[in-house]
């Protein structure tokens, strides 16, 4: 019996090698394969249409992942705005794409991510081609991305959800007082309000100010170029979204003149094949977002070089997705020292996060300065550690929409005495000097306990200020005025002094070429892509932990990464309050 338990586990060993290596081939084998044929130029046919399919999350930057596309039923897709913007560029200076279908399938995309396409998109119809939107049901900010198209086209038993912007944030103090914990903050900030959940039932009055005056701006805004696409006055405007247009029927949105014909997605080929003049079937007369961006580019080679930096999520949150402050910093230093780059846009799209990786970061973007300009382009959101680590540059562009400011600082630390309590657990204590065991999680904290991280949170808040103002160069006062955690809309911001100029990412490059002093010149991405190969083994435990959280969290997967983000922060954070998502 001994014996045959020895062969029967030899054979299981053996066979459980060979299926590793027999897989680890094969996908070897298959990458080698993707990797061949990404790397094979795409040619565009006559009379062909881009298919901008705007579905799944849009994010700053493309990632080579095949296995997306193969697998995209069972898993929400990315796209990267870097391919989505030169996709249009390529698609407008080549002679066989007549024009773009906008094709929305519920994409998710911050305010000032679509502010970008919709420009882009305006510059793109200067060429005379057509833009055509369609959806079976257009979100928001679908519905205002679609508004810069000729003709609008929705299914007839679709819906337009246009209805203003709110929020409704989500506060843990019940439930944290239930489990028996209590959060002791330390902030300085009238307006510093990402505390706020932990230790309130509500908004203060002081953010719900604030986050009133910046949907408010925002809404204007959208109001105002929706008008101007449409040519329906602004009033008129508000009246439709106060109809609540979302389950209205869509006879209603054409009698509005929300959208301009009712069709179903099955003939909108049809409908465009007429515009481009083709006679392809809807597979041979439409060109991917991937394929175009693979197109051949007629552009000239240059030795001076223009370097787009991207420092994309939270600071030091830990995620594979958000920004390393070591990594980053070492990125930037390798631009620094390449003698080609001779301006740097730094593409900042971060709510914050860790005080002590926004200040390394200031510095190497300060050293930076000292050889070459650095123009920072604001995404969605560049606010708090996000302002921090964008204050030295030379200038500062940001989209009307973007959300920046949110200068102020804040701790975090819970006391967990009456959760241990209940579990039946007790503590003991012994130490040499008077703050060896602080902070402790297990007890409240004490008075000069408090004040210790008081103070240390206002040299933080102090410091933060001074970088703004020397940044801008500005007196201390005129930061302090505009700070206390205030969050500002781009537009506002303007008004402030916190910003220079409105406009995306080519806004930014056209600055730093012309405060470097170059006319022609080449544009390159930093960090470096990852491989295929990289990015198959990089993504595998992300794709996996992310499809089980968003099963089980659904809509309040945002909810859960702010509890388990808890677990990764440093003691000082510079962070935009996280429910800040405009509906």
């Amino acid at each position: 019996m001994k014996q045959f338990f020895k062969m029967a586990f030899a054979s299981a060993l053996g066979f459980f090698i060979t299926a590793i290596v027999i897989i680890s081939l094969f996908i070897f084998v298959f990458a080698v394969a993707i990797s061949q044929m990404e790397s094979t130029t795409f040619k565009t046919k006559p009379n062909s249409v881009l298919h901008l399919k705007l579905e799944g999350e849009i994010v700053e930057r493309s990632k080579e992942n095949p296995f997306q596309q193969i697998f995209s039923d069972y898993k929400v897709g990315r796209l990267g705005l870097d391919d989505i913007l030169s996709a249009i560029d390529k698609a407008e200076k080549d002679d066989n794409i007549r024009g773009i279908y906008l094709d929305f399938k519920i994409p998710i995309a911050g305010m000032a991510t679509v502010e970008e396409i919709r420009n882009r998109l305006k510059e793109f119809k200067k060429s005379g081609k057509f833009v055509v939107a369609y959806a079976d049901q257009y979100a928001q900010k679908d519905f205002y991305l679609a508004t810069v198209a000729d003709t609008i086209l929705l299914n007839p038993v679709g819906m337009i959800d246009f209805r203003g912007i709110g929020g409704q944030p989500v506060f843990f103090k019940k439930a944290l007082d239930k489990l028996g914990i209590e959060m002791q903050i330390f902030k300085v900030g009238t307006y510093k309000s990402a505390v706020e959940p932990f230790i309130q039932e509500k908004m203060s009055d002081a953010n719900k100010a604030q986050v009133t005056e910046y949907i408010s701006e925002i809404w204007n805004h959208l109001l105002k170029e929706i008008s101007v696409s449409r040519k329906i006055p602004v009033e008129k405007l508000n009246a439709y979204a106060n109809e609540g247009m979302l389950m209205q029927p869509a006879e209603k949105d054409i009698k509005y003149r929300l959208a301009d014909k009712l069709i179903y997605r099955t003939d909108v080929w049809t409908y465009l094949k007429k515009l481009a003049h083709s006679d392809a079937k809807e597979e041979k007369g439409l060109v991917e977002i991937s394929d175009m961006v693979k197109a051949e580019s007629q552009e000239s080679q240059y030795e001076d070089k223009v370097a787009i930096v991207y420092a994309a999520g939270g600071i030091d949150d830990g995620d594979s997705e958000g920004i390393n402050s070591e990594k980053l910093s070492r990125d930037l230093m390798d631009v620094k020292g390449d003698s080609s780059v001779k301006a740097v846009v730094f593409r900042v799209n971060s709510p914050g996060g860790s005080a002590y990786g926004s200040e390394q970061i200031w510095h190497v973007i300060k050293e930076i300065q000292k050889v070459k300009p650095v123009v920072v382009s604001m995404g969605d959101y560049a606010a708090s550690g996000g302002y921090y680590i964008s204050c030295p540059a030379s200038a500062i562009v940001a989209q009307p929409t973007t959300l920046t400011g949110s200068i102020g600082i804040f701790g975090m630390f819970p006391n967990v005495e009456k959760l241990t309590e209940k579990l039946g657990l007790t503590f003991d204590e012994v130490s040499t000097n008077r703050f060896a065991t602080t902070p402790s999680i297990n007890r409240p904290m004490r008075a000069d306990e408090k004040a210790l991280f008081q103070g240390y949170i206002n040299e933080g808040y102090k410091l933060f200020v001074g970088r703004c103002a020397a940044g801008r160069k500005v007196k201390t006062e005129k930061i302090e005025a505009v700070a206390q955690g205030h969050v500002w809309t781009g537009e506002k911001a303007i008004q402030i002094g916190l910003v220079d100029k409105l406009g995306g990412i080519q806004t930014a490059l056209e600055l730093a070429a012309q405060k470097a002093k170059l006319k022609n010149y080449n544009v390159e991405s930093f960090p470096k892509k990852k491989s295929f190969m990289e990015e198959i083994f990089s993504d595998m435990q992300d794709d996996a932990s992310d499809v089980l959280a968003k099963f089980y969290f659904g809509e309040n997967l945002k909810y859960y990464k702010v509890l388990q983000n808890l677990q990764k922060q440093q003691p000082m954070q510079a962070r935009l309050p996280f429910y800040l998502d405009i509906e």
